[in-house]
């Protein structure tokens, strides 16, 4: 009984970061890895796979300006500890992706495991990412529609050209997160 961690959303420019948690149990599901080598369809069809089967799943969020307000490094610890404690089934050890412990100081953090790629070699870990990277690309299609001169539904947030443009004519909104240097000059 594995809870696998994996966070979605790091690196954009605007939008939450949103890290999923997954205990898959007994459930096999074909296909799992991690989230960025899948297309989307296959993503949204895995997603709705591990909703049905996985014993149990959470996501936790941090939205921008709280991020803005207490860094990259505390937003990843918050959002882990959001979606763990969600999970109301038991399970022997957490297995997180990438190298950083964000539970360390729990009472959780004796279990943890962290493993760089995990997402590509732990099947609860891939469900975790393709949980937190459906519900934070459906959640920026959603903001696509009342910020629709900023293109979030096609780009969910990076700084991609359209991204940057809308931004200069614009400015920013308030899914944008201030901290990141580009975004520097709009902090008030």
């Amino acid at each position: 009984m594995i809870l696998g961690i994996d966070e979605a959303g790091r690196g954009p420019w605007a939008g939450p970061l949103v890290v999923g948690a997954v205990v898959l149990g007994d459930s096999e599901i074909i296909g799992l890895t991690d989230s960025k080598k899948l297309t989307k369809r296959k993503r949204e069809l895995l997603y709705d796979e591990i909703v049905n089967k996985a014993a149990a799943f959470a996501t936790g969020w941090v939205e921008a300006s709280e991020l803005d307000e207490v860094g990259m490094s505390e937003a990843l610890r918050l959002a882990t500890r959001r979606a763990v404690e969600k999970i109301a089934v038991s399970y022997s050890e957490i297995i997180i992706d990438g190298t950083i412990n964000f539970l360390v100081d729990t009472n959780k953090g004796r279990y943890v495991q962290t493993m760089p790629k995990a997402d590509l070699l732990i099947p609860s870990v891939s469900a975790a990412s393709i949980m937190a990277k459906v519900e934070r690309d459906r959640y920026m299609t959603e903001q696509g529609l009342l910020y629709p001169e900023y293109g979030f539904e096609s780009h969910a947030g990076y700084g991609v050209a359209r991204h940057r443009e809308a931004i200069e004519t614009h400015g920013v909104t308030p899914l944008h997160r201030l901290s990141f240097a580009p975004l520097a000059k709009y902090r008030q």
